[in-house]
């Protein structure tokens, strides 16, 4: 959700879906299809049927051949339900719940043909390898068309896709805060496909992983002879995002130094490159991204709090993925739809004791560690479904409560604490004083984890040190 990749979406609405009863001009009703990680939003009408499948024959085209012309019926009024109508893969219905201990509880039902079945608000209905999620919409509540990248069904993101559809369209600058691997990036390209500059580029710089001594010619570029090595002019990550968005990522490891150069980017509106005589100007929205309080950074004199306004146009808040439950199971599945057809197999079934296993999951890695398990699960599993026994799940982070505890190491503290430090110290140990494995198990990048080691006064393996 590594949670780079995006999907591709298509926003096509069907306003006229065939109906029997009912108005399609009073529909609150919208259906979101996810076929192979392309993602499209239907209006629905309020009363009626539509049949779903695939071809002519259906109300609704799926397009995937898994699905049967016509696979399924959708039954819609003041409640929703779903009959199968033979379908050669079947129907079934996905449901989690939280029992009396709130422990996830994963229900799934294989529909028989010709019965309709509720279909709850929660519910992912499986047509084939094709996931659909209704939702019966309040008569506030516009309709939702789901950013590029973006598969979710939780209230959490729902509410964060709402905010991002109203401030994509401005020019503020953006700050996404949020744990490592929750899909800030992701966030970031749907700004910029909803924006005016949908058509420039969008450029990711992470700032974190960029060498310092490199820092100012990759951001600003250099002209010829600036330097030992430079034998040609070349443009800047910033200069090559003009007329687009230049996502920055992890800015709150970007050294202090080069923190009053981007300033003046921000305010001028112009990028002057190394070994350069005159500034060129450049037109870019900037989005970042930081896994820090920033806001504690400026107080301690470690990131300029004249940057940090301006970088804070608007800040939007990434929830983690153990607080939005809801989106493991879609995750899940279009992670194992990606990872299978990369290497050419049918996608294989999650059965309900693997989502049971997930949902108990803390995920301190968050999407990305949920891409990366289920990645190894497909591999795992070969053309079998997958199973228990094909999920790795780090020792240290299992265990944890359903809604919202970590237990274990877990996720670096953006805000610093001495329960951080300790946390730090015990992933060194556990990694044998390797800090690019510790970092990964803290679900950070190196760097910040030895800019940590200095806050905390922790010493540095003799043979990092070298």
């Amino acid at each position: 959700m590594e949670h780079a990749e995006t999907l591709e979406l298509d926003c096509k609405r069907v306003d006229r879906v065939p109906e029997r009863g009912g108005s399609p001009a009073n529909a609150r009703i919208e259906l979101i299809a996810i076929i192979e990680g392309r993602a499209s939003v239907h209006r629905l009408p309020a009363r009626g049927t539509v049949v779903l499948g695939r071809g002519g024959s259906a109300d609704l085209d799926l397009d995937h051949a898994s699905v049967s012309r016509r696979h399924a019926r959708l039954h819609l009024g003041d409640a929703v339900s779903v009959e199968d109508l033979g379908s050669a893969n079947g129907t079934r219905l996905l449901v989690t719940r939280l029992d009396a201990l709130n422990t996830a509880q994963t229900i799934d039902q294989r529909l028989l043909p010709n019965v309709s079945v509720a279909v709850a608000k929660t519910a992912a209905i499986h047509l084939g390898s094709v996931v659909v999620l209704v939702r019966q919409l309040t008569d506030d509540a516009p309709l939702a068309t789901p950013p590029d990248g973006m598969v979710f069904a939780s209230p959490a993101m729902k509410k964060l896709v709402d905010l991002i559809e109203r401030i994509a369209v401005s020019p503020l600058s953006v700050l996404l805060v949020g744990e490592t691997g929750a899909g800030k990036d992701v966030v970031a390209r749907a700004i910029h496909a909803r924006s005016p500059r949908v058509g420039g580029p969008f450029v990711a710089v992470n700032c974190a992983a960029l060498p310092e001594q490199l820092i100012e010619a990759e951001l600003f570029g250099h002209d010829r002879g600036a330097f030992t090595g430079a034998t040609i002019a070349k443009p800047g990550l910033l200069e090559t995002a003009s007329s687009g968005t230049a996502f920055l990522d992890e800015i709150g490891e970007l050294p202090l130094a080069h923190q009053g150069k981007l300033l003046r980017v921000l305010e001028a509106g112009e990028v002057q490159r190394v070994g350069a005589l005159k500034p060129r100007p450049i037109d870019v929205r900037f989005v970042a991204a930081t896994n820090r309080d920033l806001a504690r950074e400026v107080e301690r004199g470690t990131f300029r709090r004249d940057l940090f306004f301006r970088l804070a146009g608007m800040t939007l808040t990434i929830p983690p993925l153990r607080e939005r439950r809801e989106d493991i199971a879609p995750l899940a599945h279009h992670f194992a739809v990606r990872a299978a057809k990369a290497v050419s197999r049918p996608t294989p079934a999650l059965s309900p004791e693997v989502l049971a296993v997930l949902e108990r999951h803390s995920f301190p890695g968050n999407v990305r560690e949920l891409k990366n398990v289920i990645e190894r699960a497909v591999a795992l599993a070969g053309p079998s479904a997958i199973a228990p026994e094909h999920l790795y799940l780090e020792p240290a982070t299992t265990a944890a409560t359903v809604m919202g505890g970590t237990s274990g190491i877990g996720f670096v503290d953006p805000r610093g604490s001495d329960d951080e430090r300790s946390r730090i110290v015990e992933a060194l140990a556990q990694c044998a004083g390797n800090q690019t494995r510790a970092a990964e198990l803290l679900g950070i990048s190196r760097r910040t984890l030895v800019n940590r080691l200095g806050e905390y006064g922790i010493a540095r393996p003799l043979r990092e040190r070298r």
